[in-house]
């Protein structure tokens, strides 16, 4: 039966272990959520760990057992694209898990869900500009673009006319609102097919909490914080996370670096990283079993050597276009 305590499994937790082993020193987990990946490190041989998150909701529900771990676990309220200031202290391991939590998903009223109706919020941080606040008020040219652009959704332009059309009888407050709206706008999803609404959903909910860019800012602070020979693993659930993860990764391992006009300086310094897995690796039919959330996951792991730190390029890493004009602001 599983312990109440700790609700949800991390995803791809075994391989990741398995990965970065033997586990030691002080590690941060800047996408806290549950607590899975900070307990599994800690069991692991970890001395401590830093647990990072932007929602006060993940670290208050931690009150309940993070105090068996004593001082070897640090809770710090906060965004992991500042973890090198969070640490305060070199690094020997990040962690990250991008994206939604489960435990989010499953609370309606954080409005992440298009299965359960509830306020249509997604802010991770539980502050800022809600994904009301946008639906309802950015022009429907940039409601496109964030569609288009953050979830690779083709019918973009159709589902921005029908939002702005449907805002103007009436604000678009739930969940359920703009599901109904967007399903409208595309054929009927065939069975095994993932619901209409998934990519608009997924593209709202980047613009809000400016996803893109948080992950590029993560693992410059990454590259500052880690020691030499310091381990990062990063899991990413949709393929435009992975592709920034991947070609930041590449790039810092020297891999690549010379192919584009945009990065001169990147082909002549030495490398960062090393990897430590040649592909990604991906959850096995047991953990699919187990959880079916992980079937999209794919996780990623370097160690830090030990040349300096420094900026890398947005513009050769994949982010979408409209992450780097300024993430969900509008142009003027």
């Amino acid at each position: 039966m599983q312990d109440p305590a700790a609700p949800h499994v991390p995803v791809l937790l075994r391989p990741l272990l398995a990965a970065v082993a033997p586990v030691h020193g002080v590690w941060l987990d800047g996408t806290f959520g549950a607590g899975g990946y900070a307990r599994g490190l800690l069991e692991a041989g970890a001395e401590r760990v830093i647990g990072v998150d932007r929602d006060p909701a993940a670290l208050a529900m931690a009150d309940d057992w993070a105090g068996d771990y004593g001082d070897r676990l640090w809770l710090v309220h906060g965004t992991f694209d500042r973890l090198d200031d969070h640490a305060q202290e070199p690094l020997d391991g990040v962690v990250l898990d991008l994206g939604v939590s489960s435990m989010q998903l499953d609370q309606a009223e954080r409005g992440f869900s298009f299965t359960r109706d509830g306020p249509l919020d997604m802010r991770m941080g539980q502050v800022g500009e809600s994904a009301a606040d946008l639906v309802n008020n950015a022009p429907e040219s940039h409601l496109a673009d964030i569609l288009f652009h953050y979830g690779e959704e083709r019918a973009a332009r159709r589902i921005a006319r029908a939002i702005t059309r449907a805002r103007a009888d009436a604000p678009i407050t739930t969940t359920a609102q703009l599901a109904e709206i967007v399903a409208a706008c595309l054929p009927r999803s065939k069975p095994g097919q993932s619901h209409p609404a998934t990519r608009s959903f997924q593209a709202l909910r980047i613009a809000v909490n400016a996803e893109f860019t948080q992950l590029v800012d993560g693992l410059e602070a990454a590259e500052r914080a880690l020691k030499p020979g310091g381990r990062l693993a990063v899991v990413s659930f949709h393929s435009l996370e992975d592709r920034i993860v991947k070609r930041f990764i590449q790039r810092r391992s020297g891999q690549g670096g010379g192919t584009s006009r945009h990065a001169p300086e990147e082909a002549t310094v030495a490398p960062r990283f090393k990897l430590l897995s040649r592909r990604a690796i991906a959850p096995d039919d047991a953990e699919l079993a187990a959880n079916p959330r992980a079937r999209s996951a794919l996780l990623r792991v370097a160690e830090r050597l030990d040349a300096p730190a420094g900026p890398v390029d947005r513009q050769v890493l994949g982010l979408p276009a409209l992450a780097l004009k300024g993430g969900n602001t509008p142009d003027a």
